[in-house]
């Protein structure tokens, strides 16, 4: 069978860790091409994975037949490098937060509905076994009626995880346009969608810039979230935490659902009968250590395309996710709740 040709844009640290390793051990597709405005980082990654480097990534997309192209880019980068790929016809996968407005991810939707090729949104979240098992047990009925959730996702920042240190893009708002609730807010966002099965329709947010120094992008945020039906709850991003933080704790009718919340067991299921379930399901992709590999997402594109299924995270899916943060910093600027529920999809 002939191999899927992969181009990669950008080669910082989410390539370094998830994209780069993860198609490299994949055995459908073939790296052939990756790109870098740092040349000499497209360079050094070719040295491992082969392929050729560019520094354009207008060039590498004319210059090569690509069926993949994968957007690691800073965040102001995502959709106008997703809609050129698109438009050349390859199926893009791309990285979170999607876009930075509602009208980049509304272009990004339609130009890879225009090439009919895919286009999926890294929210790996979604692929994490205790998330899955606990949407598995709320859609069952299990755990009956959802009442309310918090939800936080927190680590000491991405001078830690990015390449560059304290001078990476992430703290430029100019190239990552929001900080810690686009690095890890878009993430829960995303993941409270998935687990409830409804939409996010009105957000209240406090979002500052406390914990750092020298930046203009914010690096605290806690938000109340309201869903369609009613369920309310918080959600909380932040690069203050010294210790990372990414759990999750669902109130229901039934039992109380602690995700990510214990050292040992990624689930703990606690019901109102006294009974406690733990589960141990492997541990969850942490920055801690530098980055991990192992997440599904690049299986999971790679296999949608070959078995031409839906992608888990589609476009409509990563705009609805991003709109709850864009309604974020919409309510800490006017001060007052914000409704989003017209402007999803």
């Amino acid at each position: 069978m002939t191999k899927l040709r992969v181009g990669v844009v950008g080669c910082g640290s989410i390539a370094k860790h998830r994209h780069l390793p993860e198609y490299h051990a994949n055995q459908n597709v073939e790296l052939v091409a990756l790109c870098d405005v740092v040349l000499e980082s497209a360079e050094k990654a070719v040295e491992t994975y082969g392929g050729k480097a560019y520094e354009s990534y207008q060039e590498m997309i004319d210059s090569e037949n690509l069926d993949i192209v994968s957007v690691c880019t800073p965040n102001y980068l995502h959709a106008p490098v997703s809609i050129y790929a698109s438009k050349a016809g390859a199926h893009v996968l791309c990285e979170k937060p999607m876009a930075t407005s509602k009208e980049e991810a509304d272009e990004m939707i339609a130009a890879a509905k225009a090439s009919g090729k895919k286009l999926m949104i890294a929210h790996n979240q979604r692929f994490v076994p205790s998330h899955q098992k606990a949407k598995s047990l709320i859609e069952s009925g299990e755990v009956g009626k959802v009442y309310s959730f918090r939800t936080a996702f927190g680590h000491p920042g991405p001078e830690g995880w990015s390449v560059d240190g304290k001078d990476s893009w992430f703290f430029r708002k100019e190239e990552a346009f929001i900080g810690a609730m686009g690095d890890l807010g878009v993430h829960k966002s995303d993941l409270m969608r998935y687990l409830l099965g409804e939409e996010i329709v009105e957000v209240g947010a406090f979002i500052e810039t406390s914990a750092k120094e020298n930046t203009d992008v914010d690096d605290t945020a806690v938000c109340a979230l309201r869903t369609e039906s009613g369920i309310v709850g918080t959600l909380a991003a932040s690069w203050s935490y010294k210790r990372e933080d990414n759990s999750t704790i669902i109130y229901a009718e039934k039992a109380v659902l602690r995700l990510e919340d214990d050292p040992t067991h990624s689930l703990v299921v606690q019901y109102a009968t006294g009974e406690v379930v733990r589960y141990e399901l492997g541990k969850i992709q942490s920055n801690d250590a530098g980055g991990q590999t192992g997440s599904q997402v690049i299986d999971h594109f790679v296999a949608s395309i070959l078995e031409n299924k839906e992608v888990l995270v589609d476009g409509n899916e990563g705009k609805n996710s991003l709109m709850v943060i864009l309604g974020a910093l919409e309510s800490n600027e006017t001060k007052r709740i914000v409704n989003i529920q017209s402007d999803l999809n």
